[in-house]
Protein backbone atom coordinates (compact mmCIF):
# COMPACT_ATOMS: atom_id res chain seq x y z
CA UNK A 1 0.00 0.00 0.00
CA UNK A 2 1.23 3.49 -0.88
CA UNK A 3 0.71 6.48 1.41
CA UNK A 4 -1.66 8.86 -0.32
CA UNK A 5 0.34 12.02 -1.00
CA UNK A 6 -0.47 14.23 -4.03
CA UNK A 7 1.88 13.78 -6.98
CA UNK A 8 4.06 16.76 -7.74
CA UNK A 9 6.90 17.90 -9.98
CA UNK A 10 8.67 19.10 -6.84
CA UNK A 11 11.40 17.11 -5.14
CA UNK A 12 10.00 15.28 -2.12
CA UNK A 13 11.58 15.74 1.29
CA UNK A 14 10.38 13.28 3.93
CA UNK A 15 11.04 14.25 7.57
CA UNK A 16 10.58 11.57 10.18
CA UNK A 17 9.89 13.07 13.61
CA UNK A 18 8.01 16.17 14.77
CA UNK A 19 10.23 17.09 17.70
CA UNK A 20 12.42 20.17 17.96
CA UNK A 21 14.60 19.14 15.01
CA UNK A 22 11.95 17.88 12.59
CA UNK A 23 9.46 20.65 13.28
CA UNK A 24 12.07 23.40 12.96
CA UNK A 25 13.31 21.99 9.64
CA UNK A 26 9.79 21.72 8.22
CA UNK A 27 9.07 25.31 9.26
CA UNK A 28 12.33 26.51 7.72
CA UNK A 29 11.59 24.86 4.36
CA UNK A 30 7.80 25.33 4.30
CA UNK A 31 8.05 28.07 1.67
CA UNK A 32 10.76 26.41 -0.41
CA UNK A 33 10.27 24.62 -3.75
CA UNK A 34 10.05 21.23 -2.04
CA UNK A 35 7.17 18.93 -1.26
CA UNK A 36 7.57 18.23 2.44
CA UNK A 37 6.03 15.20 4.15
CA UNK A 38 6.29 15.26 7.93
CA UNK A 39 5.70 11.93 9.69
CA UNK A 40 5.23 11.41 13.41
CA UNK A 41 3.48 8.86 15.61
CA UNK A 42 1.64 11.75 17.30
CA UNK A 43 -0.28 14.60 15.70
CA UNK A 44 1.34 17.15 17.99
CA UNK A 45 4.71 18.56 18.99
CA UNK A 46 5.75 18.00 22.62
CA UNK A 47 7.80 20.49 24.65
CA UNK A 48 10.01 18.03 26.50
CA UNK A 49 11.67 20.40 29.02
CA UNK A 50 8.34 20.81 30.82
CA UNK A 51 7.24 17.17 30.96
CA UNK A 52 8.08 17.10 34.64
CA UNK A 53 5.60 19.93 35.34
CA UNK A 54 2.82 17.89 33.74
CA UNK A 55 3.86 14.93 35.90
CA UNK A 56 3.79 17.11 39.03
CA UNK A 57 0.31 18.51 38.19
CA UNK A 58 1.74 21.98 37.53
CA UNK A 59 0.66 22.18 33.89
CA UNK A 60 -1.96 20.62 31.66
CA UNK A 61 -0.63 18.45 28.80
CA UNK A 62 -2.27 20.75 26.25
CA UNK A 63 -0.18 23.67 27.54
CA UNK A 64 3.06 22.09 26.37
CA UNK A 65 1.74 20.40 23.21
CA UNK A 66 0.95 21.99 19.87
CA UNK A 67 -0.93 20.42 16.92
CA UNK A 68 1.36 19.87 13.93
CA UNK A 69 -1.40 20.61 11.46
CA UNK A 70 -2.10 23.99 13.04
CA UNK A 71 1.53 24.95 12.51
CA UNK A 72 1.26 24.36 8.76
CA UNK A 73 -2.32 25.46 8.04
CA UNK A 74 -1.06 28.00 5.48
CA UNK A 75 1.71 25.85 4.01
CA UNK A 76 0.40 24.18 0.85
CA UNK A 77 3.58 22.20 0.27
CA UNK A 78 3.63 20.55 3.70
CA UNK A 79 1.77 17.26 4.25
CA UNK A 80 1.45 15.54 7.62
CA UNK A 81 0.78 11.87 8.27
CA UNK A 82 0.42 10.23 11.67
CA UNK A 83 2.16 6.87 11.51
CA UNK A 84 5.08 4.85 12.85
CA UNK A 85 7.99 4.35 10.49
CA UNK A 86 9.11 0.73 10.41
CA UNK A 87 11.99 0.65 7.94
CA UNK A 88 14.04 2.64 5.45
CA UNK A 89 14.80 1.05 2.07
CA UNK A 90 17.91 2.94 1.02
CA UNK A 91 18.17 1.05 -2.28
CA UNK A 92 14.70 2.05 -3.51
CA UNK A 93 14.61 5.43 -1.71
CA UNK A 94 11.46 4.40 0.14
CA UNK A 95 10.25 4.24 3.70
CA UNK A 96 7.81 1.67 5.04
CA UNK A 97 5.33 2.71 7.69
CA UNK A 98 2.31 1.28 9.49
CA UNK A 99 0.01 2.95 6.92
CA UNK A 100 2.03 2.19 3.78
CA UNK A 101 5.16 3.00 1.81
CA UNK A 102 6.40 6.33 0.51
CA UNK A 103 9.14 7.26 -1.95
CA UNK A 104 11.49 10.14 -1.22
CA UNK A 105 14.10 12.22 -2.99
CA UNK A 106 15.57 13.41 0.29
CA UNK A 107 15.09 11.89 3.72
CA UNK A 108 15.75 13.46 7.12
CA UNK A 109 15.74 11.35 10.28
CA UNK A 110 14.79 13.43 13.30
CA UNK A 111 13.63 10.48 15.38
CA UNK A 112 15.17 11.63 18.65
CA UNK A 113 16.04 9.51 21.64
CA UNK A 114 14.29 7.40 24.26
CA UNK A 115 15.02 6.29 27.81
CA UNK A 116 18.13 4.17 28.25
CA UNK A 117 17.77 1.29 30.71
CA UNK A 118 21.25 -0.05 29.86
CA UNK A 119 19.92 -3.46 28.88
CA UNK A 120 18.17 -4.13 32.19
CA UNK A 121 14.75 -5.47 31.20
CA UNK A 122 13.36 -5.46 34.72
CA UNK A 123 14.17 -1.78 35.15
CA UNK A 124 12.55 -1.08 31.80
CA UNK A 125 9.44 -2.98 32.87
CA UNK A 126 8.97 -1.67 36.40
CA UNK A 127 10.34 1.89 36.52
CA UNK A 128 8.60 4.98 35.17
CA UNK A 129 10.35 6.93 32.40
CA UNK A 130 9.38 10.44 31.36
CA UNK A 131 10.07 10.97 27.66
CA UNK A 132 6.55 11.80 26.48
CA UNK A 133 3.38 13.56 27.58
CA UNK A 134 1.64 10.21 28.06
CA UNK A 135 4.43 8.98 30.36
CA UNK A 136 4.23 12.23 32.34
CA UNK A 137 0.47 11.74 32.75
CA UNK A 138 1.02 8.14 33.82
CA UNK A 139 3.43 9.34 36.52
CA UNK A 140 0.97 11.99 37.69
CA UNK A 141 -1.77 9.38 38.02
CA UNK A 142 0.54 6.98 39.85
CA UNK A 143 1.61 9.60 42.40
CA UNK A 144 -1.92 10.83 43.13
CA UNK A 145 -3.45 7.35 43.23
CA UNK A 146 -0.83 6.17 45.72
CA UNK A 147 -1.46 9.17 48.00
CA UNK A 148 -5.15 8.24 47.97
CA UNK A 149 -4.32 4.64 48.85
CA UNK A 150 -1.95 5.74 51.60
CA UNK A 151 -4.82 7.38 53.51
CA UNK A 152 -6.42 3.95 53.93
CA UNK A 153 -3.22 1.99 54.57
CA UNK A 154 -2.52 1.31 58.24
CA UNK A 155 0.64 -0.76 57.82
CA UNK A 156 3.68 1.53 58.04
CA UNK A 157 5.89 -0.31 55.52
CA UNK A 158 3.09 -0.57 52.98
CA UNK A 159 2.30 3.11 53.46
CA UNK A 160 5.96 4.06 52.99
CA UNK A 161 6.00 2.16 49.73
CA UNK A 162 3.08 4.23 48.50
CA UNK A 163 4.32 7.67 49.51
CA UNK A 164 8.10 7.40 49.11
CA UNK A 165 9.60 8.02 45.67
CA UNK A 166 13.01 7.17 44.22
CA UNK A 167 14.41 9.14 41.30
CA UNK A 168 17.34 7.59 39.45
CA UNK A 169 19.54 10.06 37.58
CA UNK A 170 20.93 13.42 38.66
CA UNK A 171 20.72 15.22 35.33
CA UNK A 172 18.35 18.15 34.66
CA UNK A 173 15.25 15.92 34.55
CA UNK A 174 16.03 14.12 37.80
CA UNK A 175 16.96 17.33 39.61
CA UNK A 176 13.84 19.17 38.43
CA UNK A 177 11.51 16.29 39.31
CA UNK A 178 13.07 15.99 42.78
CA UNK A 179 12.66 19.71 43.41
CA UNK A 180 9.04 19.69 42.26
CA UNK A 181 8.21 16.67 44.45
CA UNK A 182 9.85 18.31 47.44
CA UNK A 183 7.73 21.42 46.98
CA UNK A 184 4.61 19.29 46.57
CA UNK A 185 5.45 17.63 49.89
CA UNK A 186 5.95 21.00 51.58
CA UNK A 187 3.07 23.06 50.17
CA UNK A 188 0.43 20.72 48.71
CA UNK A 189 0.26 17.53 50.75
CA UNK A 190 -0.46 19.26 54.10
CA UNK A 191 -3.54 20.86 52.51
CA UNK A 192 -4.80 18.05 50.27
CA UNK A 193 -3.95 15.08 52.51
CA UNK A 194 -4.30 16.42 56.04
CA UNK A 195 -4.59 12.94 57.57
CA UNK A 196 -1.20 12.00 56.12
CA UNK A 197 1.95 12.60 58.14
CA UNK A 198 4.02 14.48 55.55
CA UNK A 199 7.18 13.86 57.56
CA UNK A 200 6.87 10.23 56.51
CA UNK A 201 7.25 11.16 52.83
CA UNK A 202 10.81 10.55 51.63
CA UNK A 203 12.18 11.64 48.26
CA UNK A 204 15.40 9.91 47.21
CA UNK A 205 17.58 11.09 44.32
CA UNK A 206 20.24 8.55 43.32
CA UNK A 207 23.10 9.60 41.06
CA UNK A 208 25.71 7.20 39.73
CA UNK A 209 28.53 9.76 39.53
CA UNK A 210 30.09 12.06 42.10
CA UNK A 211 28.08 15.17 41.16
CA UNK A 212 24.69 16.36 40.01
CA UNK A 213 24.12 18.00 36.61
CA UNK A 214 27.18 16.44 35.04
CA UNK A 215 28.20 18.60 32.10
CA UNK A 216 27.33 21.85 33.85
CA UNK A 217 29.71 23.90 35.99
CA UNK A 218 30.85 22.87 39.46
CA UNK A 219 29.02 25.93 40.82
CA UNK A 220 25.77 24.69 39.27
CA UNK A 221 26.31 21.17 40.58
CA UNK A 222 27.08 22.30 44.12
CA UNK A 223 24.18 24.75 44.19
CA UNK A 224 21.76 22.11 42.93
CA UNK A 225 22.91 19.74 45.66
CA UNK A 226 22.43 22.43 48.31
CA UNK A 227 19.02 23.50 47.01
CA UNK A 228 17.75 19.92 47.00
CA UNK A 229 19.06 19.04 50.45
CA UNK A 230 17.58 22.27 51.82
CA UNK A 231 14.24 21.12 50.43
CA UNK A 232 14.60 17.81 52.25
CA UNK A 233 15.55 15.59 49.32
CA UNK A 234 17.79 12.65 50.20
CA UNK A 235 20.54 13.01 47.57
CA UNK A 236 22.92 10.07 47.25
CA UNK A 237 25.96 10.37 44.96
CA UNK A 238 28.10 7.52 43.59
CA UNK A 239 25.16 5.14 43.96
CA UNK A 240 24.37 2.79 41.08
CA UNK A 241 20.99 1.07 40.85
CA UNK A 242 21.26 -2.57 39.83
CA UNK A 243 17.68 -3.81 40.18
CA UNK A 244 14.12 -2.93 41.12
CA UNK A 245 11.57 -5.62 41.95
CA UNK A 246 8.53 -3.35 42.24
CA UNK A 247 8.95 -2.87 45.99
CA UNK A 248 12.64 -2.33 46.66
CA UNK A 249 15.36 -0.50 44.79
CA UNK A 250 18.62 -2.43 44.95
CA UNK A 251 21.95 -0.63 44.63
CA UNK A 252 25.45 -1.89 43.87
CA UNK A 253 26.60 -1.46 47.48
CA UNK A 254 23.79 -3.73 48.75
CA UNK A 255 21.43 -1.00 49.98
CA UNK A 256 17.66 -1.49 49.62
CA UNK A 257 15.18 1.39 49.45
CA UNK A 258 11.43 0.80 49.78
CA UNK A 259 9.37 2.50 47.08
CA UNK A 260 6.45 1.46 44.90
CA UNK A 261 7.41 4.12 42.33
CA UNK A 262 10.79 4.63 40.74
CA UNK A 263 11.29 7.43 38.22
CA UNK A 264 14.02 6.55 35.74
CA UNK A 265 15.94 9.57 34.42
CA UNK A 266 19.37 8.00 34.16
CA UNK A 267 20.14 8.25 30.46
CA UNK A 268 18.95 8.26 26.88
CA UNK A 269 19.61 6.22 23.77
CA UNK A 270 18.75 6.89 20.15
CA UNK A 271 15.47 5.57 18.78
CA UNK A 272 15.99 2.64 16.44
CA UNK A 273 15.04 2.42 12.79
CA UNK A 274 15.62 -0.52 10.47
CA UNK A 275 17.40 -0.27 7.14
CA UNK A 276 20.57 1.63 7.94
CA UNK A 277 23.88 -0.28 7.72
CA UNK A 278 25.94 -0.90 10.86
CA UNK A 279 28.67 1.34 9.45
CA UNK A 280 26.32 4.30 9.80
CA UNK A 281 25.75 3.71 13.53
CA UNK A 282 27.84 4.46 16.61
CA UNK A 283 27.56 4.25 20.40
CA UNK A 284 24.30 5.24 22.08
CA UNK A 285 22.47 4.03 18.95
CA UNK A 286 23.27 7.37 17.29
CA UNK A 287 23.75 7.86 13.56
CA UNK A 288 27.09 9.02 12.18
CA UNK A 289 26.78 12.23 10.19
CA UNK A 290 29.24 14.68 8.64
CA UNK A 291 29.28 18.42 9.26
CA UNK A 292 26.39 18.83 6.80
CA UNK A 293 24.28 16.25 8.69
CA UNK A 294 24.56 13.72 5.85
CA UNK A 295 24.50 10.16 7.12
CA UNK A 296 27.72 8.27 6.52
CA UNK A 297 27.46 6.42 3.20
CA UNK A 298 24.53 8.39 1.78
CA UNK A 299 24.14 11.63 -0.16
CA UNK A 300 20.38 12.11 0.15
CA UNK A 301 19.73 10.91 3.73
CA UNK A 302 20.31 13.16 6.72
CA UNK A 303 19.99 12.94 10.49
CA UNK A 304 19.51 15.85 12.90
CA UNK A 305 18.94 16.31 16.62
CA UNK A 306 19.49 13.76 19.38
CA UNK A 307 19.89 10.87 16.95
CA UNK A 308 22.76 12.51 15.03
CA UNK A 309 26.39 11.98 16.08
CA UNK A 310 28.55 14.74 14.66
CA UNK A 311 32.03 15.66 15.81
CA UNK A 312 33.80 18.98 15.53
CA UNK A 313 36.94 20.35 17.17
CA UNK A 314 35.13 21.62 20.25
CA UNK A 315 33.00 18.44 20.53
CA UNK A 316 35.17 15.39 19.75
CA UNK A 317 32.67 13.14 21.57
CA UNK A 318 29.66 14.54 19.73
CA UNK A 319 27.24 17.30 20.64
CA UNK A 320 25.10 17.18 23.78
CA UNK A 321 21.64 15.74 23.19
CA UNK A 322 19.72 18.90 23.99
CA UNK A 323 17.06 20.99 22.24
CA UNK A 324 19.43 23.77 21.17
CA UNK A 325 21.59 21.39 19.15
CA UNK A 326 18.49 20.00 17.41
CA UNK A 327 17.13 23.44 16.59
CA UNK A 328 20.45 24.80 15.32
CA UNK A 329 21.13 21.73 13.17
CA UNK A 330 17.63 21.98 11.67
CA UNK A 331 18.10 25.65 10.84
CA UNK A 332 21.48 25.02 9.23
CA UNK A 333 20.16 22.09 7.19
CA UNK A 334 17.22 24.27 6.18
CA UNK A 335 19.74 26.65 4.61
CA UNK A 336 22.05 23.96 3.23
CA UNK A 337 19.54 21.62 1.62
CA UNK A 338 18.39 24.06 -1.10
CA UNK A 339 22.06 24.77 -1.85
CA UNK A 340 22.82 21.05 -2.13
CA UNK A 341 19.87 20.56 -4.48
CA UNK A 342 21.15 23.42 -6.65
CA UNK A 343 24.73 22.04 -6.60
CA UNK A 344 25.93 24.99 -4.58
CA UNK A 345 28.45 24.75 -1.76
CA UNK A 346 26.82 24.25 1.67
CA UNK A 347 28.32 25.55 4.90
CA UNK A 348 29.37 23.15 7.68
CA UNK A 349 27.51 23.13 10.96
CA UNK A 350 29.10 24.55 14.10
CA UNK A 351 27.29 24.43 17.39
CA UNK A 352 26.85 27.71 19.23
CA UNK A 353 26.48 26.80 22.90
CA UNK A 354 23.93 29.22 24.36
CA UNK A 355 24.22 27.70 27.83
CA UNK A 356 22.35 25.23 29.99
CA UNK A 357 20.04 25.51 32.96
CA UNK A 358 17.90 23.63 35.44
CA UNK A 359 15.32 24.69 38.02
CA UNK A 360 15.06 23.26 41.51
CA UNK A 361 11.68 24.39 42.72
CA UNK A 362 10.51 27.85 43.63
CA UNK A 363 13.10 30.67 43.53
CA UNK A 364 15.89 28.19 42.87
CA UNK A 365 17.64 27.48 39.60
CA UNK A 366 21.12 27.18 38.11
CA UNK A 367 22.12 28.76 34.83
CA UNK A 368 25.41 28.37 32.95
CA UNK A 369 25.83 30.90 30.15
CA UNK A 370 28.98 31.12 27.99
CA UNK A 371 30.32 34.09 29.99
CA UNK A 372 28.28 34.12 33.19
CA UNK A 373 26.96 31.69 35.77
CA UNK A 374 23.98 32.32 38.01
CA UNK A 375 22.35 30.45 40.86
CA UNK A 376 19.27 31.21 42.91
CA UNK A 377 16.42 33.64 42.27
CA UNK A 378 17.90 35.51 39.27
CA UNK A 379 18.73 32.19 37.59
CA UNK A 380 15.14 31.07 38.24
CA UNK A 381 13.81 34.19 36.49
CA UNK A 382 16.06 33.49 33.50
CA UNK A 383 14.84 29.88 33.40
CA UNK A 384 11.20 31.02 33.45
CA UNK A 385 11.70 33.51 30.64
CA UNK A 386 13.65 31.17 28.36
CA UNK A 387 11.21 28.27 28.70
CA UNK A 388 8.15 30.48 28.35
CA UNK A 389 9.26 31.97 25.05
CA UNK A 390 10.46 28.65 23.64
CA UNK A 391 6.92 27.28 23.79
CA UNK A 392 5.07 27.15 20.49
CA UNK A 393 1.90 29.22 20.27
CA UNK A 394 0.80 32.42 22.02
CA UNK A 395 -2.07 30.58 23.71
CA UNK A 396 0.29 28.01 25.25
CA UNK A 397 2.59 30.75 26.52
CA UNK A 398 -0.33 32.60 28.07
CA UNK A 399 -1.75 29.50 29.78
CA UNK A 400 1.64 28.46 31.13
CA UNK A 401 2.31 32.00 32.40
CA UNK A 402 -1.08 32.09 34.16
CA UNK A 403 -0.43 28.69 35.78
CA UNK A 404 3.02 29.75 36.92
CA UNK A 405 1.73 33.08 38.26
CA UNK A 406 -1.12 31.38 40.14
CA UNK A 407 1.24 28.81 41.59
CA UNK A 408 3.66 31.57 42.62
CA UNK A 409 0.96 33.58 44.42
CA UNK A 410 -0.93 30.71 46.03
CA UNK A 411 1.66 27.91 46.40
CA UNK A 412 -0.95 25.71 44.79
CA UNK A 413 -2.25 24.26 41.52
CA UNK A 414 -5.72 23.09 40.60
CA UNK A 415 -4.61 20.34 38.21
CA UNK A 416 -4.28 17.40 40.57
CA UNK A 417 -6.66 15.16 38.65
CA UNK A 418 -6.44 11.40 38.28
CA UNK A 419 -7.39 10.84 34.65
CA UNK A 420 -7.56 7.18 33.72
CA UNK A 421 -7.90 6.08 30.09
CA UNK A 422 -11.21 4.32 29.47
CA UNK A 423 -10.86 0.64 28.76
CA UNK A 424 -13.32 -0.56 26.16
CA UNK A 425 -15.61 -3.23 27.55
CA UNK A 426 -15.81 -6.59 25.86
CA UNK A 427 -18.92 -7.18 23.79
CA UNK A 428 -21.46 -9.71 24.96
CA UNK A 429 -20.28 -12.02 22.19
CA UNK A 430 -16.70 -11.86 23.38
CA UNK A 431 -17.87 -12.48 26.93
CA UNK A 432 -19.80 -15.53 25.90
CA UNK A 433 -16.79 -16.88 24.00
CA UNK A 434 -14.60 -16.35 27.03
CA UNK A 435 -17.07 -18.18 29.26
CA UNK A 436 -17.20 -21.12 26.82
Amino acid sequence: MIINIPTSQQKRLVIIGGGFAGLTLAQKLAKSDLQIVLLDKNNYHQFQPLFYQVAMAGLEPSSISFPLRKTFQNSKNVFIRVTEVEEVDTQKNEIHTSIGSLAYDYLVLAIGADTNFFGNERLAEKTIPMKSVSEALFLRNAILEDYEKALSTANYDDRQGLIDIVIVGGGPTGVEVAGALAEMKKYVLPKDYRELDCDEVDIHLLQGSDCLLKGMSSEASESAYKFLTDLGVDVKLNVRVTDYDGEYVHTKDGTKIRADKVIWAAGITGNKIKGLPKESMTWGNRILVNRFNQIKGFENIYAIGDIAFMTEEAYPQGHPQVAQVAIQQAKKLGKNLPKIIQDKTPKPFSYNDLGSMATIGRHRAVVDLPKWKFQGFFAWMIWLGVHLFQLIGVKNRLFVFINWLWNYLTYDQSLRLIIRPKVKKETSLENSKAQN
